[in-house]
């Protein structure tokens, strides 16, 4: 899991983000939403857009895992 989209979800439970606003706001798609979920690999459309969408940096809702270090 070298990428962790922990701190998306954090933003995501704060402002009350749900798949619902996701879906019906047009901002990704269902399968980005099920990857972000599970750490999945998305694509920088998809980062972008949830970057505009939040007024935020990639920064601000992804960070890098090194392999050796586990996070849960």
């Amino acid at each position: 899991m070298p990428i962790s989209y922990n701190k998306l979800l954090t933003v995501f439970k704060e402002k009350g983000v749900t798949s619902y606003t996701i879906k019906k706001e047009k901002i990704v798609g269902q399968s980005a939403w099920k990857k972000i979920h599970e750490n999945g690999h998305i694509d920088t459309r998809t980062i972008e857009a949830l970057c505009k969408y939040l007024n935020c940096q990639p920064g601000d809702i992804m960070e890098y895992i090194p392999d050796n270090e586990k996070q849960e």
